[in-house]
């Protein structure tokens, strides 16, 4: 059965090579209309309207897609793309990607502002000291708990009852 499926036609061409070709051809098709507006505007109008890193992004983005068209192109030409300078260019393509990824992180990082972190940290600081000294009895306060209680009744120490 496979045999069959794949066997030429009239025009030499296997049948399922021909619903592969139909496929990448209609792939195209939409490249082309997901492109469009892109193309249809032109490079120094765009980014002039962009900020520098939405301005890089699409500029990589569109390196990006000429080079994987192309190497789509050698594929289908029956050349090994793995084994061309258009390998390379898309790894560089793909570093500077990260590179541009890299700088939009550190924008949303959060920031420390190291003046106003210093009066947190020195007022947290005062405020535990002005504690610690409020908290520690005068010689002539009792210190302990144990030492409370006693004064509170007067003194007395009480006896173990031995049983």
């Amino acid at each position: 059965m496979a045999a069959a499926r794949s066997a030429p036609k009239e025009d030499g061409i296997p049948s399922e090579l021909k619903e592969k070709l139909a496929t990448f051809d209609t792939h195209l098709s939409e490249l082309e209309v997901i492109f469009s507006p892109i193309l249809s505007v032109n490079r120094n109008t765009l980014t002039e309207t962009l900020e520098p890193l939405d301005a890089a992004k699409t500029d990589l983005v569109a390196a990006y897609a000429i080079n994987s068209l192309f190497w789509m192109y050698m594929n289908v030409c029956g050349i090994n793309p793995k084994e061309h300078a258009v390998r390379q260019e898309l790894g560089r393509i793909q570093s500077y990607m990260q590179r541009v990824k890299e700088i939009e992180d550190k924008k949303k990082a959060p920031k420390l502002d190291k003046d106003s972190t210093k009066r947190f940290v020195k007022s947290a600081l005062w405020q535990a000291a002005k504690k610690r000294r409020d908290d520690v009895p005068l010689e002539s306060e009792p210190s302990t708990s144990t030492e409370r209680r006693r004064e509170k009744q007067g003194g007395k120490k009480h006896k173990k009852n031995n049983y």
